[in-house]
């Protein structure tokens, strides 16, 4: 008899936890009544549609056209080995290019243009350091001469560029041209050994 009670104190104790007294739930009233109020044709069954996403095509299939659409089925080319770090291609427009660096070298060299003129040095202008790829021909250049190294130009950042005297140099192409002239020392050291 001490154990029973202790069980049901255990019992009471937990129901408490939760938050609920037992008087008040649905089960004290439905005690006597065979099926407990879930009817005696459908019954109360554990997963009566299915578990989880089941008949999402067929029972179930309005719900899923209407809070879910193009939920199945497949859409697109299907791109295999996918290189991502081929299509990162940050750029920048020609009206951004003297924000990449300091505005006292932007002073300084129109302060050397005025002096010396024509024959003023360049400004070398990083892209690839500062994190951008490509240039692009977007807004006005001040005519000061620049030299601007980055891994691709559009057409108009070109013309754009080597209208105020400045120039383009592709890094990109410079790193395939090094890479190129390493490997063809490497060769000609193998052959001098053979």
């Amino acid at each position: 008899e001490m154990c029973i009670r202790d069980s049901n104190a255990e019992y009471m104790g937990l129901l408490k936890s939760k938050g609920m007294t037992l008087r008040l739930r649905k089960t004290r009233k439905d005690r006597g009544n065979v099926t407990m109020g879930y009817g005696r044709v459908g019954k109360h069954r554990k997963h009566a549609g299915g578990r989880g996403n089941a008949g999402g095509m067929h029972h179930l299939r309005i719900n899923m056209k209407k809070y879910h659409p193009g939920y199945f089925g497949k859409k697109g080319i299907r791109h295999f080995h996918t290189k991502k770090n081929t299509l990162f291609v940050p750029s920048v427009n020609l009206d951004k290019l003297w924000t990449l660096v300091s505005e006292q070298t932007y002073t300084k060299a129109k302060e050397r243009l005025t002096k010396e003129g024509d024959k003023a040095k360049a400004v070398v202008i990083d892209c690839t350091k500062a994190g951008y790829f490509k240039v692009l021909g977007k807004g006005e250049l001040p005519k000061i001469p620049i030299i601007v190294k980055a891994k691709l130009f559009s057409k108009g950042a070109e013309e754009r560029i080597k209208a105020i005297g400045g120039a383009c140099i592709l890094t990109a192409q410079i790193i395939n041209i090094i890479h190129s002239n390493s490997q063809k020392k490497k060769k000609k050291k193998k052959t001098k050994k053979k």
